[in-house]
């Protein structure tokens, strides 16, 4: 069989069984829709959420940042990973037992405010869109290689499936789609990676190859040490060395971490099991799923640079090897023969006169349509610095995808990872899908809008707001507003962090913390993270870090977003009256164990 067949064969049968179960799964009531009942066994949920969880920024992208940026990388699997922590023990166990159906529902009630609920549903709706945005690319990412069709038809179909069994089933249909999901996951991000380590490190265990030695071509050197003898020689820093100042290091660490505890579709994941004990044992199922794949990361980010530097690097393109053509012509490679040799250089930057390296590239590859240069290579259109010696040019984003490829693993293998890359965004994708189309139809069109619609109403809502949120995030998963899927759905984490995180926190732990506060704080804090990375991406500020306040990026800004929203909202709340006897009484509620609170069910009004 060829390449080809074995990927459509991959994709037909995991989109076969996503759609099957999302019939049998259909939800038929705002419970199902929201909930799925309110009764998934915890094994089952923290398998769900760990799929939902693994975006593609993370199975795609975090993998390529990490073979790029080396230590730098590390940032989203500190972020990421401690978030999780923050979230399971800080947050979902109060809220399950709060007995609420959305984030929105608690920050409405809990702040005794309909305004508190709008400005809460307006924040999900940018944070979920923000980071749909990133699904949406990395689906097209994905189907522009496998099937050799444009990033912007790729994002099409990914949209049109994952409307499918996410507006038709709901959670109910989505949780169960999940689990499937996170096997596909799981299977194909460790089985090109243990084909990969035995090959490069002699050992069938990834982790303890990238601690252990390096021993291809009769070497026997501990690994780390020849990725960053590999790095220097070719005139890079030490793959474990870092060039993000500490502060921006530290904000974008503390930015996803806090983000991650504030993120509405993985809060309401924890919605959907029977009581507060469920909760408590499904974060501990989930951490240990998301530890399969976050343990292995480092592992794929390191044995792909390997792989790309010793396949590519000082190979005559005539003789390069196919994959990296198949790649060039998706537009996820390239190469520009500089000096006319025909010879694919890949080395770091030349130092000025100052010590300050150059940047040889800017973005991503963009091609001037099918015109080729006198090797035969595709031309580009980008600024290239033309005194620098790089001739390789790639994207964070394809580095997972081409490591099976560039370590010569078998055709099956390659379309199971490539089945797995589709799995992360549209797992993602289905639970954002979900907080966007509730937030319209429950926290907005019942709650504040028509007390009075009927279930059946409600659920019609739900499914049109799905529509119009993922014609939205089809837009923009079209034309990004970053370069790289981690990048775009870091943005999505400082949202969270500077409105849901501190709001959340203040109405669980704080008696005092009234409407006036919170309102005050999220408006604040959202904003002034809004503006910043507005201003950066699309504003005066693109491409000017010189401007950057104390030298924090716009992907760790959020951290100064939530110390915004704590310093408005205590102020605010001093000077304004303290909350009713009524929720200081539910928040006690809340907080502290009773007979009756530990089981108390979802109740949707």
């Amino acid at each position: 069989m060829s390449q080809d067949a074995y990927n459509y064969l991959f994709i037909g049968i995991s989109f076969a069984l996503y759609i099957g179960i999302a019939l049998k799964q259909r939800a038929g009531s705002t419970k199902e829709y929201y909930t799925a009942g309110g009764g998934v066994g915890p094994f089952a949920n923290g398998m769900a959420t760990a799929a939902d969880w693994m975006s593609a920024a993370t199975f795609i992208s975090m993998a390529g940042t990490l073979a790029i940026g080396g230590y730098d990388g590390s940032r989203f699997l500190m972020g990421w990973t401690g978030g999780f922590v923050l979230l399971t023990v800080l947050m979902v166990p109060f809220l399950r037992k709060f007995g609420k159906a959305t984030v929105p529902d608690f920050i409405g009630d809990r702040y005794y405010s309909k305004v508190a609920r709008f400005v809460a549903v307006v924040c999900a709706i940018f944070i979920c869109l923000t980071y749909i945005m990133g699904q949406m690319r990395g689906v097209g990412i994905v189907f522009s290689q496998l099937f050799d069709i444009k990033i912007a038809t790729g994002v099409m179909v990914g949209g049109a499936i994952v409307f499918f069994y996410a507006g038709l089933g709901g959670m109910k249909g989505i949780t169960y789609t999940q689990v499937a999901q996170y096997c596909v996951m799981a299977f194909a991000y460790t089985i090109p990676a243990v084909f990969i380590a035995i090959a490069l490190t002699n050992n069938f265990i990834p982790q303890l190859g990238f601690i252990g030695n390096y021993t291809a071509g009769g070497e026997s050197v501990p690994f780390l040490e020849k990725m960053n003898t590999i790095n220097t020689d070719l005139g890079f820093s030490k793959y474990t060395d870092g060039s993000l100042s500490k502060v921006d290091m530290f904000c974008i660490t503390a930015a996803l971490m806090c983000g991650t505890a504030g993120l509405p579709h993985v809060i309401v994941r924890f919605f959907t099991v029977k009581n507060v004990k469920a909760v408590r044992t499904s974060a501990c199922w989930t951490l240990a799923f998301i530890g399969v794949i976050y343990l292995t990361a480092p592992t794929i980010g390191a044995f792909s640079r390997v792989n790309l530097i010793s396949k590519l690097n000082q190979t005559s393109y005539a003789e390069a090897p196919q994959w990296f053509k198949d790649f060039e012509n998706t537009g996820q490679m390239a190469w520009v023969d500089k000096n006319g040799d025909g010879v694919i250089q890949y080395s770091g930057p030349k130092r000025s006169e100052s010590g300050e390296s150059g940047k040889p590239f800017e973005g991503k590859p963009k091609f001037d349509g099918d015109k080729r240069g006198a090797s035969g290579e595709r031309l580009l259109t980008n600024k290239v610095v033309t005194d620098n010696p790089n001739e390789l040019y790639f994207g964070n984003d394809v580095m997972v995808m081409a490591n099976p490829h560039m370590g010569g693993l078998p055709k099956w293998a390659i379309a199971l990872l490539m089945a797995g890359c589709i799995a992360a965004a549209l797992s993602t994708a289905a639970g954002l899908l979900l907080v966007l189309s509730t937030s319209f139809s429950h926290d907005l069109g019942k709650k504040l809008i028509n007390p009075n619609l009927t279930d059946k109403q409600e659920i019609t809502w739900a499914r049109f707001a799905s529509l119009g949120s993922l014609l939205v995030a089809i837009y923009f998963g079209i034309y990004p507003p970053s370069d790289f899927v981690a990048k775009t759905v870091a943005f999505a984490f400082g949202l969270a962090a500077s409105s849901f995180f501190p709001t959340i926190l203040m109405g669980i732990f704080s008696r005092r913390m009234n409407k006036e506060g919170a309102l005050a704080g999220m408006i604040c804090g959202i904003g002034f993270t809004a503006a910043y990375i507005i201003f950066f991406q699309f504003g005066g500020g693109e491409g000017r870090p010189d401007l950057y306040l104390f030298d924090i990026s716009p992907e760790g800004i959020g951290i100064i977003g939530m110390l915004i929203n704590f310093a408005v909202a205590f102020t605010v709340s001093f000077f304004t009256p303290p909350p009713p006897q009524e929720v200081t009484d539910l928040l006690d509620h809340v907080r502290y164990p009773d007979a009756e609170g530990a089981d108390s069910e979802i109740s949707i009004h």
